[in-house]
């Protein structure tokens, strides 16, 4: 099976093709995509260990990146832009990004920036970046003390979504992709698509399908969330206004990430925590009925979700997410649910966030 969606956005058009078709099918793909330009392929460590027998990639066109949140750094990055040079990469080659959000964001920062600007493509290999990072153009690097705070807004020429590479990843990389997943559901009438998707009811019926990985169920769960991320990416390409509404629980999170430097929470998990939290704070404050309220953590419990056990120190939280590139004139912004599937942007100081916290 093969879905194929546009994205158009003013600066650019490019497809995402999601599918559950052979290696061989991509490779061929890619080669087609790539015909006439010299190629740099930045590889997950992972992904390279398991699949290299079954990309079509030479061993002189990679460079291979270790795992995880941690690796996203400048040392990184530039070890990238020498080896593009070092390639003979000019503005008319390409840049492939084949793994994980971590590959896509750096890899898509580096494409974004050598020589002002060339071409790059997204091959995700994990859930979360599937129905996430490789579409609607964020790139970043991150610094120790905050995440994705040196970055780019760079459309891909292409995205190219294998469910295959689902069958190798393991259960909590996947759940924490659920945890992306998920946002969508509790944002879908902001995101203004031109039909309902009824996603909410899709992940609260198709939970067990969802969980047993079934292609067609995966490839339709995953088309529902980028036609939402499309409509709101094509609506406000470099975050504006509206595509804010995507950093649903993600304050939170990202402060959670930081402060336990990226070894503790999975990206999804760290979500989840972050809806949990301000579900509950948004009920507590009128913003919601109890019976939204209870529909939502029913529909994150029905996934094995709970709220964070851990309570971490409120100042320290807060002081990183004064830090965080939403941040504005020393206000602190949360995405707070204000209805069924609708959402809204609040600015608190850093005194009622403390506040929030202890409530």
């Amino acid at each position: 099976m093969k879905q194929i969606l546009n994205v158009k956005t003013p600066g650019k058009e490019y497809t995402i093709e999601i599918s559950d078709e052979s290696f061989s099918k991509l490779n061929k793909e890619i080669d087609e995509m790539t015909r006439g330009q010299k190629r740099l392929i930045v590889i997950s460590k992972k992904v390279y260990d398991l699949y290299y027998n079954r990309l079509d990639f030479s061993e002189d066109e990679l460079f291979i990146l270790k795992d995880g949140e941690q690796e996203k750094n400048y040392k990184n990055y530039l070890k990238i832009i020498n080896r593009a040079a070092e390639l003979g990469l000019t503005r008319k080659d390409v840049m492939v990004a084949v793994g994980g959000g971590v590959v896509g964001d750096i890899t898509g920062f580096a494409a974004s920036t050598y020589m002002r600007g060339i071409d790059y493509i997204q091959v995700p290999t994990t859930l979360l970046a599937a129905v996430d990072s490789s579409v609607g153009g964020k790139t970043a690097i991150d610094l120790e003390e905050a995440k994705n705070i040196i970055g780019t807004f760079c459309q891909p020429k292409a995205v190219f979504i294998n469910i295959n590479f689902l069958n190798t990843l393991n259960q909590r990389q996947f759940m924490s992709g659920l945890g992306e997943v998920l946002k969508y559901a509790f944002i879908e009438e902001n995101c203004e698509y031109k039909t309902p998707l009824y996603l909410f009811e899709f992940l609260t019926l198709g939970c067990e399908k969802v969980l047993q990985k079934e292609p067609l169920t995966i490839i339709r769960m995953i088309e529902y969330c980028l036609n939402l991320k499309i409509s709101v990416v094509n609506q406000d390409e470099k975050e504006a206004g509206l595509r804010k509404v995507l950093n649903f629980g993600h304050t939170l999170a990202h402060a959670l990430e930081t402060i336990t430097k990226y070894k503790k929470f999975t990206h999804g998990e760290a979500v989840i925590f972050g809806m949990f939290f301000i579900l509950k704070w948004a009920y507590e404050h009128e913003y919601i009925t109890y019976s939204y309220y209870r529909l939502s953590t029913e529909l994150l419990e029905k996934y094995g979700f709970k709220p964070l056990n851990k309570n971490f120190k409120p100042e320290k939280l807060t002081e990183i997410m004064k830090k965080d590139k939403k941040a504005e004139d020393g206000m602190i912004t949360f995405i707070v649910p204000s209805g069924k599937k609708k959402v809204k942007e609040i600015k608190l100081t850093p005194a009622e966030v403390i506040y929030m916290f202890n409530s």
